[in-house]
């Protein structure tokens, strides 16, 4: 079949395309940011059964996100391969953002069990959703500079939906709550349910695919049953690490007390017999392994691609501690609480400008380039809010929001170079699993922002903070401006020593790009 591979895209299409994930982060960005405060003063159930279940389910994300790629890789319609799970899971998940967001009248025990189903089905539509629509920059169009365009509208879009859910839900909750929140919050997620279906329906249809694999994919069902064999070595170092930070974060009075350095130990043993076994994988002959082997011995010996996969936990560590200790640096250093909604908005809307101007920033300088000097300027402009008094407020807004102009760029790129490692694998393999590499994209997202979380809670309980206890507050403040402050920074500083061995620089996609679209034509 033939390929075509005009280098633009219109305006209506990247709209289009932002548009499915504001939808997604109407979900992720935004009512997950509410979700944790819904469980524990709505619904009725403890913080530590709260804490216990989001990290719990961060363990499944990496695996359903990885079947979520092969089975997107492998679906065979006339809309594509990904447009259709877009438009199919959509209405699931608005499903599931309504259902998380309910309180029913039963028992605490009962109350947990159903925070669990509404939370794993929750997180389960949300991989069927956002996978394949990752993925899906991934062919739109060959051109890797056009990519970086499309990623810039992609995550304005994604700021703007986070900004609506996060903007909008306390002021909806109290309009239609009238004082029950339980009701609030219910109805107000009605609203964002229905917006949510609209905006995949349009993304969906304002979409087009137009770059088709070469290679054959082998039959479905043999290679789910071969990844379900396989799936041990994947679920043990997800769980293993989870285990590990859930360690370094419980409280010393919680019941079950995991040993940190026991956990510790199960770790390293986990990772190194995992390590072991997967260079026994890579070393077998082509003709001992399946496709879907060799899909993800493609991904594994993938430099450029482990590289990014590095990069991006990376940069969402920056990100995301800075994010989750905002609330406990306006509430107990500089004690504005109120401040702390109009700091997040003024955030939001300097990424949305930032990720619009992104792409045609890469194309002046390259994504390479453009990358690291992101890095060490808003890394060094995070840092300096170490230096701010506690009555400086406009001073934390103007270098909070020139660090986040440099930092919004940080996701764009890393979407962007992974539709680049994806090009590079098949023109060194001859095998394009796109929506198995964006899976990593998915999978990165997650794990980093729970991290983050784990993070922020290690540093703050170094320093003694207890949330219910006043007087250990004081103690821990300079552990938040650390946190608001030089712990990000030096997460992009090491990002950029990743980033300078990265490989793929703008003349080396060009020529990559010419090479395939020489094969893709000879192959019509």
């Amino acid at each position: 079949m033939a390929t075509s591979s005009p280098q633009k895209l219109s305006v209506l299409e990247k709209s289009g395309y932002a548009m499915g994930d504001a939808a997604a982060n109407l979900v992720w960005r935004g009512a997950l940011a509410y979700l944790a405060v819904f469980y524990t003063d709505t619904l009725g159930i403890t913080a530590a059964a709260a804490a216990a279940l989001l990290l719990l389910v961060r363990v499944s994300d990496g695996i359903t996100d990885i079947i979520m790629g092969m089975i997107a890789d492998r679906t065979q319609t006339r809309h594509g391969k990904f447009r259709p799970w877009i438009l199919w899971s959509a209405p699931v998940l608005g499903l599931f953002m309504v259902l998380s967001f309910t309180a029913p009248d039963i028992s605490p025990e009962m109350k947990l069990v159903w925070a669990y189903f509404t939370y794993i089905g929750l997180t389960l539509a949300y991989t069927v959703n956002n996978v394949p629509y990752s993925a899906l920059m991934g062919v739109m169009t060959s051109s890797h500079e056009e990519r970086s365009v499309l990623s810039g509208y992609r995550f304005a879009g994604a700021f703007l939906g986070g900004a609506l859910v996060m903007a909008g839900t306390p002021y909806l909750v109290e309009y239609f709550g009238q004082g029950n929140e339980a009701k609030g919050y219910q109805q107000t997620m009605y609203v964002f349910a229905a917006l949510l279906v609209a905006l995949c329906v349009f993304t969906f249809a304002t979409t087009k695919e137009r770059i088709v694999p070469t290679s054959k994919e082998g039959s479905f069902k043999k290679e789910f049953k071969d990844l379900l064999f396989n799936l041990p070595f994947i679920i043990l170092p997800l769980l293993s690490i989870s285990l590990l930070f859930f360690s370094l974060t419980q409280s010393d009075d919680a019941t079950y007390k995991l040993n940190p350095w026991y956990m510790g130990l199960f770790c390293a043993v986990v990772l190194s017999g995992t390590g072991y076994l997967i260079r026994q994988l890579i070393r077998r002959p082509e003709t001992e392994t399946t496709p879907s082997q060799r899909d993800l011995i493609n991904l594994l010996t993938n430099k450029p691609w482990l590289m990014i996969l590095g990069l991006g936990f990376l940069t969402m560590l920056f990100n995301g501690i800075k994010y989750v200790v905002i609330a406990y640096y306006f509430k107990h250093y500089l004690q504005e609480p109120t401040l702390t909604g109009a700091y997040f908005l003024a955030l939001l809307i300097t990424s949305i400008f930032a990720a619009f101007v992104c792409g045609y920033f890469t194309r002046l300088v390259g994504k390479k380039t453009l990358f690291i000097a992101s890095l060490i300027i808003s890394g060094l402009l995070t840092g300096c809010i170490s230096f701010l008094g506690q009555d400086n407020i406009t001073g934390l807004f103007v270098l909070g929001c020139a660090a986040e102009f440099f930092a919004a760029f940080m996701p764009v790129l890393t979407f962007s170079m992974l539709g680049d490692t994806a090009d590079y694998s098949e023109w060194k393999h001859g095998r394009r699993a796109t929506g198995l590499f964006y899976s990593a994209g998915s999978f990165i997202q997650k794990t980093g922002g729970g991290f983050a979380g784990a993070l922020v809670l290690m540093v703050l309980g170094a320093y003694g903070y207890v949330g219910t206890d006043p007087s250990t507050i004081a103690q821990a403040t300079d552990g938040m401006v650390m946190l608001m402050s030089w712990i990000p920074a030096i997460f992009a500083f090491v990002a950029v020593l990743l980033l300078i061995v990265y490989p793929l620089n703008s003349s080396r996609m060009s020529e990559i790009e010419a090479e395939l679209d020489t094969r893709r034509s000879q192959s019509a």
